[in-house]
């Protein structure tokens, strides 16, 4: 349900209504959603897709890691080798209180390559530095933890479309077959990839299970463990990227 669909359908309405140009604030500007959430754009060059107010498609979040410009998203929202995909923390309708930045790697676990196992619909993105600066030098990532079924855990997600807020809901966390879920209502396409943050940890991303869930009150992510660490570190280790296989409809409804 959460799955991506009419991309360039979807960029050429963004462009056919007419938007506001966006400008960037100072980092302090209020945001409601869960800390390091952003929204991703594709395709996008040079910042002109969110500046001209088109659609974003999927969400993300800034992780904590030694190299200080990574990013968590699901796997089933990216593909190939990462460009010319952009990734906006902290939007807030017409704003870009973090800018925008650029991706240059994508990283996703083997099993997701050959089978597109829902257990790792995980990607790590690498994002290019903006005027000097890496990506957690402007907004503090999120640690990595493994998820603590019965407590609560907050999830964000920008629904796709043009601007507008990310929604945000705060429920406890239980276990399933192949991951993590909760209930929350009103999340849909656009959401897949927003983080899962408990306890100040990053602990999952919607996706996973159905991409995220197909019922209209629950959420799915693939649970955090050792094999999206290992994920992190070899991102982290400045290594080069994965080409990713289209998995837009895999796990799908």
């Amino acid at each position: 349900m959460r799955r991506i669909t009419a991309l360039v359908c979807g960029v050429l309405l963004g462009f056919a209504v007419p938007q506001a140009a966006g400008a960037d604030v100072p980092a302090a500007y209020p945001v409601e959603t869960a800390p390091a959430t952003g929204a991703l754009f594709y395709p996008s060059v040079s910042s002109v897709v969110p500046r001209l107010g088109g659609p974003h498609f999927c969400s993300a979040g800034v992780v904590a890691s030694p190299s200080h410009d990574l990013v968590v998203t699901a796997a089933h929202c990216v593909f190939g080798p990462g460009f010319p995909t952009e990734f906006a923390p902290l939007l807030h309708d017409a704003e870009l209180p973090a800018g925008v930045w650029t991706v240059t790697d994508l990283y996703v676990d083997p099993a997701w390559q050959q089978s597109f196992d829902p257990r790792h619909d995980v990607a790590i993105l690498r994002v290019a530095p903006r005027d000097g600066k890496n990506i957690e030098d402007v907004v503090p990532g999120l640690p990595l933890a493994a998820p603590r079924p019965g407590e609560p855990v907050t999830v964000s997600g920008y629904p796709m479309g043009l601007r507008g807020r990310p929604l945000t809901c705060t429920a406890p966390l239980s276990t399933v077959p192949n991951g993590s879920a909760l209930g929350c209502t009103g999340f849909g396409e656009g959401t897949s990839g927003g983080p899962w943050v408990q306890h100040g940890h990053l602990v999952g991303v919607t996706g996973g299970p159905e991409q995220g869930g197909c019922a209209p009150d629950v959420e799915y992510s693939t649970s955090f463990g050792p094999d999206v660490q290992a994920l992190l570190d070899r991102a982290a280790a400045g290594n080069g990227g994965d080409v990713v296989p289209i998995g837009f409809t895999a796990n799908a409804c």
